[in-house]
């Protein structure tokens, strides 16, 4: 998996790159009187945030007059809002905000995805970087403190053994999958329609844990209505400085960094795509859209279409693999 580090220098390498491209056109299309930004998630989770703060500072753009619209469409594992942006105007009014995950891990996954990641969409930018996280709220004792902690728990505790995650195929989905196969314990696995409502329950004592974005647990982890025991980054976050990595405590294998990319339906011309990157990169450079990521534990990114297209590849080629290693496979 990349670092955020590495990612931000390849990044910024194609928006050189890139200059050579899309940018170097001039701004003939004409903006939109207002578009529209489709997620699969609830709203105040770390897909919604990244959505409504880079639409609210798409206004007076060459791309929009006015800021976005955001719809929440909700389902299906994130692919009812995937839908709807294949199927949407290919004249670039409508841009749909996802996980890499959606376009990079599922077609492994499903087979019969009702989209082809590759075929139906074009990359438009790159939106934030995000780490995973493991918490645990007040089913499970207080003495356990770290990931080992919590995997003699488990395996004391069969029948409470469970994490929740935002979806199933997700990334977090699969981070819980791997912790339960290296480490030879029945983790049973309980998706959610994003994560609030995982987050929910197990602050409430339903559901001993959750992987998922680790940004969506800050608020509750400082107020001490749960514990986030490890995160996914290479590094430590910003964040939560004081939370080990999955690799300081001994698993490497779950280092994952995974971003949020915008993407327009095939066939969207060209400088409209150009347009519509020129705006979000503008966005993810103001100080409160940076801001209003950061307390998500979001990093914003931007960079090309070009370098978002080469890197969904590289996501697509590394987690083939490792979805044949866990065996998951889901009829869409």
């Amino acid at each position: 998996m990349r670092t955020r580090r590495q990612f931000i220098q390849y990044s910024a390498a194609a928006t050189a790159l890139g200059g050579l491209g899309l940018h170097s056109q001039p701004a003939l299309a004409q903006a939109f009187e207002q578009v529209r930004i489709i997620n699969g998630f609830p709203a105040g989770g770390t897909a919604d945030v990244t959505s409504r703060r880079v639409g609210d500072k798409l206004g007076g753009s060459a791309y929009s007059r006015n800021a976005a619209v955001v719809e929440n469409k909700t389902g299906a594992a994130g692919r009812i809002a995937v839908e709807t942006v294949k199927n949407a105007n290919p004249d670039g009014s409508t841009l749909l905000l996802t996980p890499y995950s959606m376009m990079s891990v599922y077609p492994h996954i499903y087979k019969n995805l009702s989209y082809d990641p590759f075929k139906d969409f074009v990359p438009v930018c790159l939106g934030s970087m995000l780490t995973h996280g493991l918490a645990v709220g007040p089913m499970v004792p207080a003495t356990v403190r770290t990931v080992r902690e919590f995997i003699a728990w488990a395996k004391a505790n069969p029948k409470d053994a469970s994490y929740g995650s935002p979806a199933a195929g997700s990334t977090p989905h699969f981070l819980g999958a791997l912790l339960g196969l290296s480490q030879g314990f029945e983790f049973k696995h309980i998706p959610y329609r994003g994560s609030i409502p995982g987050i929910t329950d197990v602050v409430g004592g339903q559901l001993a844990s959750m992987m998922t974005p680790h940004g969506d647990f800050i608020a509750n982890h400082k107020a001490g209505r749960l514990r986030v025991i490890a995160t996914s980054g290479k590094t430590r976050s910003p964040f939560l400085p004081e939370v080990p990595t999955f690799a300081e405590q001994g698993f490497a294998d779950l280092v994952v960094e995974e971003w949020f990319g915008f993407y327009a339906p095939a066939r969207t011309p060209a400088q409209v795509v150009a347009n519509a990157n020129a705006a979000i990169n503008a966005a993810l450079k103001d100080k409160m859209v940076i801001d209003s990521l950061g307390a998500q534990g979001l990093v914003p990114l931007g960079g090309t279409p070009e370098a978002m297209a080469r890197d969904m590849k590289l996501q697509f080629d590394n987690w083939g693999p490792i979805v044949k290693r866990i065996g998951f496979t889901a009829e869409s």
